[in-house]
């Protein structure tokens, strides 16, 4: 499986000449959906869910398909009617050939004033990789490539290093991290690495590795 990662929390996964893309946001690439089979989002924040980007995917590939929680689904459905399909915590499916699994429901904490969101994460392929979208969810199965929401105003880093531990990865890449500046970016990569227990990597946006 290759794995490219794009601005902030988007990734692309590749597989048998397939692309799955996830959480193409507002801080990604505009054409960050384009040339995707299918996609996930894993909530309705603007930095992980942008009507322009996915319309730009659905519509440069008139066989692609979403799939996302109801609150994302809602916003979109309408405009391609049946290649959306709602998701929720415990369901499984196939999308553009890859196995996935659904995990977690609510978005983590930023302030107890804030009422909380749903979110949910995608394990991909029996544990191959995961995407917890805007929560530190562990699923019940173990991981071997964990995409990591490093920096967030919900997070700090001790948060960050603890779910590193409890999901016990074989390796754990950045996402979320388009706020976090080049000059904090070796604390970060220090002080996860040193302390959670697995390889901490880190992929500029555009760059890609096999997973």
């Amino acid at each position: 499986m290759k794995l490219t990662k794009k601005s902030h929390a988007c990734i692309r996964l590749e597989k048998d000449g397939r692309t799955l893309v996830i959480d193409p946001g507002t801080f990604s690439e505009e054409d960050a959906a384009v040339g995707a089979d299918a996609i996930l989002v894993t909530h309705e924040h603007l930095d992980h869910f942008n009507e322009d980007r996915l319309r730009a995917g659905m519509e440069a590939n008139p066989g692609a398909q979403i799939w996302t929680l109801k609150s994302v689904a809602e916003q979109i459905s309408a405009a391609f009617p049946g290649r959306v399909h709602t998701v929720g915590h415990g369901d499984t499916f196939t999308a553009a050939g890859f196995d996935v699994q659904v995990h977690g429901e609510l978005h983590a904490v930023i302030h107890p004033d804030i009422p909380r969101i749903t979110n949910v994460g995608y394990l991909i392929d029996g544990g191959r990789l995961f995407h917890p979208g805007d929560a530190l969810t562990v699923p019940d199965r173990p991981v071997e490539t964990l995409m990591l929401p490093v920096m967030a105003p919900w997070n700090k880093i001790a948060e960050v290093i603890e779910y590193v531990r409890e999901v016990k990865p074989q390796r754990a890449y950045d996402i979320h991290d388009a706020l976090l500046t080049d000059l904090a970016r070796p604390i970060y990569d220090h002080q996860i690495g040193a302390l959670g227990g697995a390889e901490h990597l880190r992929l500029t946006p555009g760059g890609s590795a096999e997973v």
